[in-house]
């Protein structure tokens, strides 16, 4: 482990503690361009995710039906009712994803698998780079406005799903995650910058509230007119 993921890890609550819980669960409220570009109507509701934090599924509750929910795994998508009975489902999920580009429509199985992977990443991160296969190394650090942030780039081993392999995190002095850089390979590898901020404080853990993801120039600067995706959390609870 490298000395700046190290610090990293400890300014979030430490390894130690994180490793003391199996799951997370937190209310989520989504919007942003993506969904209309993806033909998909955007219910601002609140919504339940739940992620294990060990290995790579989760749920998100209501899904489509007030009784339905999903279940994501990287090899099996499915949404299902409460009781575990399954609506529909979607083996080896990824390969459903051929030859989209980004404004390729999505049905709601898409939906559901893009939004299990996506929220499981974004509610492990930093912790998931700890994890046994996960290469990570520090990259050159950006400038944002007048503070320099710490860069670092996290390899997925080829079992985890995610928007791509590779994906940057960039920090500030304190060591906390400010923004997250990626390309969403399922949806014509368009890259993104995602900024998070008004970090909270969860059992003694330190996780962004508020996240906001811009269409991304070769510059590495966002597009600021072009927000794809933004998603608010709260009532975070470690069990």
């Amino acid at each position: 482990m490298n000395d700046l993921l190290r610090n990293v890890l400890e300014a979030h609550g430490g390894l130690a503690r994180w490793n003391t819980f199996s799951t997370v669960r937190v209310q989520i409220v989504t919007g942003g361009g993506l969904w209309a570009l993806k033909g998909l109507t955007q219910d601002p509701a609140p919504r339940q995710m739940t992620v294990s934090l060990q290995e790579e599924f989760a749920f998100v509750t209501p899904f489509g039906q007030a009784n339905w929910r999903t279940n994501f795994r990287p090899e099996r998508l499915a949404i299902e009712t409460l009781d575990g009975d399954v609506v529909r489902e979607l083996k080896n999920p990824r390969t459903s994803f051929y030859g989209h580009t980004m404004n390729a429509p999505w049905d709601p199985l898409h939906r559901a698998y893009f939004n299990g992977y996506a929220m499981w990443t974004y509610l492990t991160t930093p912790f998931f780079m700890g994890l046994p296969g996960f290469e990570v190394r520090e990259i050159d650090p950006i400038t944002e406005g007048r503070e320099v942030w710490r860069g670092m780039r996290a390899r997925f081993p080829s079992q985890y799903a995610s928007h791509s392999e590779e994906q940057d995190f960039y920090f500030g002095s304190d060591f906390l995650v400010r923004r997250h850089d990626y390309h969403v390979d399922i949806a014509g590898s368009f890259l993104t910058a995602q900024y998070v901020d008004q970090i909270a404080e969860a059992q003694s853990l330190k996780m962004p509230t508020r996240r906001r993801a811009y269409i991304r120039g070769p510059d590495l600067k966002p597009v600021r007119d072009l927000l794809m995706v933004a998603i608010d959390l709260s009532d975070f609870c470690f069990t």
